[in-house]
């Protein structure tokens, strides 16, 4: 799978975010602060999982409908991806 610049951008301003609360935790912040961000990074990464599968899915069964096959296996291991990215 090729990853376009949109996704790379993603976990890039992810890890900045990553970044800055381990510097909130060096500057000692409160610790509400941290989880607020902690929990903006894990909205991110769900978020990233989801553009990533699905862009992904497209391609996939686009390939396996241009090949004759039948694409539902591929729609369910997509489901289970997101599932235990949970």
């Amino acid at each position: 799978m090729n990853y376009d610049n949109q996704v790379k951008n993603r976990v890039k301003r992810i890890e900045g975010q990553v970044r800055g609360i381990l510097k909130m935790m060096e500057e000692n912040k409160d610790c509400k602060e941290v989880i607020t961000q902690l929990s903006a990074v894990r909205t991110a990464m769900d978020r990233t999982i989801g553009v990533i599968v699905s862009t992904n899915l497209i391609d996939c069964v686009r390939t396996a409908e241009e090949n004759g096959q039948n694409a539902e296996d591929l729609v369910k291991e997509a489901v289970n991806l997101l599932v235990k990215s949970r």
